[in-house]
């Protein structure tokens, strides 16, 4: 048997993350809040505020942070880049991580990484995949109750999660669920 480089998007997205929890870890610590996290502290006036807003999606706070994301996102990634193709699910992975960015930046003065917006965007996504025009499917409303509406309680405590980048991953994928389906 072959191994097969199922899902190329995924796959490589998954790569970089982990190389840069890995450099973090082992070569420079700190690099991830550099280089791979938006700080409260952003000025327009940094290229690098720019660079951050697409980066911050690499880096993760600990390898708990990491698995987190990445439980899902290699469970439901790989039929989402099948079901949409590769290009469309970079695009809405790229459109995800930099709205979040941004709307985190304007409308918080907090830090925001990982790729949890991204998940949940893939989480809402994979609700719509046997979606019938003119229907809702009941297993979207019911992920739409459980995931965000457990978001939407959490967002009540103070625990360094931005339930905000969950919500609005899971409402691009939302977005994009009824987008490809019309």
């Amino acid at each position: 048997m072959k191994i097969q480089y199922n899902a190329p998007v995924v796959l490589s997205f998954t790569f970089a993350t982990v190389a840069v929890q890995l450099i973090d870890n082992l070569l420079w610590a700190g690099i991830s809040f550099q280089y791979f996290a938006l700080i409260p502290e952003m000025s327009f006036h940094d290229i690098m505020t720019y660079i951050r807003l697409f980066t911050h999606v690499l880096g993760h706070a600990s390898w708990t942070h990491l698995l987190g994301n990445f439980t899902f996102i290699l469970l439901i990634g790989p039929m989402l880049e099948e079901k949409y193709g590769s290009k469309n699910l970079l695009m809405m992975m790229i459109v995800t991580g930099v709205s979040t960015g941004i709307l985190n930046v304007l409308m918080f003065n907090t830090g925001l990484m990982g790729a949890s917006g991204i998940a949940f965007m893939m989480i809402l996504l994979a609700s719509f995949a046997n979606f019938e025009s003119g229907k809702i499917p009941l297993t979207f409303i019911l992920v739409l109750l459980l995931f965000l509406g457990e978001e939407i309680f959490n967002s009540i405590r103070a625990d360094n999660i931005s339930q905000f980048a969950h919500l609005i991953g899971g409402a691009i994928g939302t977005i994009y669920g009824f987008y490809f389906k019309r």
